[in-house]
C-alpha cells in the first residue's frame, strides 16, 4: 500500500509538527478505579500512584461502592447490551426510571436519555428546528454545540445561526434584536449556552437571559454538564444556583442538555431535559435516538443510583464547595493567579500551548496529575493549567497540589 497518499502526508506533517511544538498530547494509562488518587502506568511498564486533579468526578461518585453495585445488577439483570434502538426493541425498564429521575433532579416535566450529551445536543437542533428558526450561542459554547449547529442547516434547509460576545448581554440582545426584525426568521428564535462554561469555569447569566427571551419570545436552551453537582445548594445545576428551578415556563429554562459522564457517576450517558412535548418529538424524529443504540443498561441503573445519592445526601455538595473555597485560598497564598468563578473548575492562564503541557508533566512526575490545556481547545496565548476539585479530596491532597504548583 502506497504512504505517499494525500492523508498519510499531511497527516505524518502535522503529527510531526505538534511534536516539535511541543504541543503532542500523550495519553495517560489508568491502572485503577477513578478517584482522588489513580495508579498510572508508566512508559517502563510499572505503576505510579497519583493525585488526580483533572477529573470530572465532582462528587467522587466515579467509584462509590453503591453506585458500582447498581451498575453491577443491572449488568446481572439485563445483560451487557440492548443491542437495539429505543424504537424497536432497546428500552428497558431502568431507562424509563433513569428519565424520571433525572426529570425530577432537573425540575422539568420530562427527560430522555442518550449515549452521550454530545449525542444529545446533535439531536436537539436538528430534530426541534424548522426553515425560518434561528440559533445564537455563546461564542464560548461547548464544542457538541458547535458542531450541532454547523449540522442543523444541512438536515433543516432554512435554519439560520449566529453568535454573540461571551456572556455580554448587550451582544446578546443586539443579536436577538436582529433577529426579530430579519425577514428571513419566521419561526422560533433559540438561544444555547453552557451552564458552566469548561475552560474559563464561569457561569452563563442565566436571569438576564431568560429575561431577554422572554422579551423576544426566543427559548433558552443551557447545557449544564459541569454544573450538575457541583452548582447550586443541592447540586441541581446553575438554575438552582440563581434560584430558577421548577417546571418549564416564564422565569425558567425551556430544555436542558446534560451528562451522565461527570458528577453523576462519571459513566457514560446524556440527555435532554424539558417538556413532555419535546421528549415526544425526540423519540418519533431525532435522528440519534431512531439510528443509534440505547443507553446501556447497566450504565442507566448506576446513574439512577448516583443521582438519588445526590438528591439524599447534599453534604456532598457542600464538602465540594469547601474544597474549591480551600484550594482558591491556598493557591492565592501561594502567589498563583485563578480565573475567580463558583464552580470546581480552577484555571491558571499560563500563556502557550507547549508551556502548558511541559507544566503539565513535571507536575506529573511530582506526583499529581493536572492537564495542561492550549490550542485547539483555547485560542493560542491563554493556555492553562485546569484545576478540577472533587469532594473526594481531602485538606492534605489540596496541600500537595499547592506544594508541587509551587515547586514549578
Amino acid at each position: 500500500m502506497s504512504r505517499h497518499r494525500p492523508f498519510e502526508i499531511r497527516a505524518e506533517e502535522l503529527l510531526s509538527s505538534l511534536s516539535d511544538a511541543g504541543q503532542y498530547k500523550t495519553l495517560q494509562m489508568l491502572q485503577s478505579p477513578m478517584g482522588p488518587i489513580v495508579r498510572l502506568r508508566q512508559p517502563d511498564g510499572r505503576s505510579k500512584e497519583v493525585l488526580c486533579f483533572c477529573s470530572n468526578n465532582y462528587l467522587g461518585l466515579a467509584n462509590e461502592p453503591r453506585v458500582v453495585e447498581a451498575g453491577i445488577e443491572g449488568l446481572r439483570r439485563y445483560g451487557a447490551g440492548t443491542a437495539s434502538v429505543r424504537f424497536i426493541c432497546g428500552t428497558f425498564e431502568p431507562h424509563e426510571k433513569l428519565e424520571r429521575t433525572i426529570a425530577e433532579y432537573m425540575g422539568t416535566e420530562s427527560s430522555y436519555t442518550f449515549v452521550s450529551c454530545w449525542t444529545a445536543t446533535e439531536a436537539l437542533f436538528p430534530t426541534f428546528c424548522e426553515a425560518g428558526d434561528i440559533i445564537i450561542s455563546d461564542e464560548l459554547n461547548h464544542a457538541c454545540i458547535i458542531d450541532a449547529m454547523r449540522l442543523t442547516p444541512v438536515i433543516k434547509k432554512g435554519v439560520k445561526k449566529t453568535v454573540y460576545k461571551h456572556s455580554n448581554m448587550d451582544s446578546l440582545r443586539d443579536r436577538l434584536r436582529e433577529a426579530a426584525s430579519d425577514p428571513e426568521v419566521t419561526g422560533q428564535i433559540w438561544v444555547v449556552t453552557d451552564g458552566v462554561f469548561s475552560m474559563e469555569g464561569d457561569i452563563a447569566q442565566l436571569p438576564q437571559m431568560r429575561r431577554l427571551c422572554d422579551e423576544f419570545n426566543a427559548m433558552l436552551v443551557v447545557d449544564d454538564s459541569h454544573g450538575h453537582g457541583v452548582m447550586g445548594r443541592t447540586g441541581r445545576g446553575t438554575h438552582e444556583h440563581y434560584g430558577m428551578i421548577g417546571h418549564n415556563g416564564i422565569g425558567h429554562v425551556d430544555c436542558f442538555t446534560g451528562t451522565l459522564g461527570k458528577a453523576l457517576g462519571g459513566g457514560a450517558g446524556g440527555f435532554i431535559a424539558g417538556s413532555a412535548t419535546m421528549t415526544e418529538l425526540i423519540i418519533q424524529r431525532a435522528r440519534p435516538t431512531l439510528f443509534s443504540n440505547a443507553l446501556p443498561v447497566t450504565v442507566a441503573c448506576s446513574a439512577d443510583k448516583a443521582i438519588q445519592i445526590v438528591m439524599d445526601e447534599p453534604e456532598r455538595v457542600t464538602r465540594l464547595k469547601n474544597n474549591v473555597e480551600t484550594a482558591r485560598t491556598k493557591l492565592a497564598a501561594a502567589g498563583f493567579e485563578v480565573i475567580d468563578s463558583p464552580t470546581a473548575i480552577c484555571p491558571i492562564i499560563v500563556g502557550e500551548t507547549a508551556k502548558a503541557i511541559k507544566m503539565s508533566k513535571r507536575l506529573l512526575e511530582l506526583g499529581v496529575f493536572v492537564i495542561g490545556f492550549g490550542y485547539p481547545v483555547v485560542p493560542e496565548g491563554v493556555a492553562r493549567l485546569r484545576i478540577q476539585m472533587s469532594a473526594a479530596h481531602t485538606d492534605a491532597h489540596i496541600e500537595q497540589l499547592v506544594d508541587a504548583l509551587r515547586k514549578l
